[in-house]
């Protein structure tokens, strides 16, 4: 089987169902940015050297394929096999749970930064939020009942948190943001992102 097919050359594809729309199409930009997501947590779990963070990011990894297919799937075309359901954010929260028990209480927004693995968290915690707006403007143009928004706004918050425990672990203090600028800058460097 040939990985190109040519199918796609005049900028149409295939949604799960049959029906072929733009590549631009909010449905396929919303699939598209999870399936981005889930390549950043491929090099985030080369990264960390943990095996139990390596098992719960494999097993995330997963679910956000399922979920790459439950957002191809068009409209109206029948319900996929698999999808995400309320048990796996439980499980993204008991996760977030475990690692903060190890942390520091917050007092200050972080800065992206620290080690590699912490910085690499950071990224796809960016990512992530992007697909979780790609899914929202999806879901408001196609209003459905989906599990998917509520599991990537969980996963931002674990990425987040990761981000903190990599730091700790290699014994790196997370940068904090103060509220005041660097000496000669006189632009607002704006509010850093909080978890939601």
């Amino acid at each position: 089987m040939r990985i190109y097919t040519r199918k796609g050359d005049s900028g149409e594809t295939d949604l799960l169902g049959g029906i072929r729309v733009p590549k631009d199409h909010v449905r396929v930009n919303a699939y598209g940015t999870v399936d981005e997501l889930n390549a950043h947590l491929g090099l985030l779990r080369a990264a960390i050297e943990d095996a139990t963070i390596d098992s719960l990011l494999g097993e995330i990894q997963t679910r956000l394929l399922q979920a790459g297919s439950e957002l191809a799937r068009a409209r109206g075309s029948g319900s996929p096999d698999v999808s995400i359901r309320a048990e796996d954010v439980e499980t993204l929260e008991r996760a977030i749970d475990r690692l903060e028990t190890a942390l520091p209480p917050l007092t200050n927004f972080v800065l992206p930064g620290g080690t590699p693995a912490a910085c690499q968290a950071h990224v796809a915690r960016c990512v992530c939020r992007r697909a979780e707006r790609s899914v929202v403007n999806l879901v408001r143009s196609e209003p459905s009942e989906t599990v998917v928004l509520r599991y990537l706004n969980r996963l931002a918050d674990l990425l987040f948190v990761l981000s903190r425990w990599a730091n700790r672990k290699a014994g790196v203090s997370d940068a904090t943001w103060s509220g005041r600028q660097p000496a000669g800058n006189k632009e607002d460097p704006g509010e850093p992102e909080k978890a939601s």
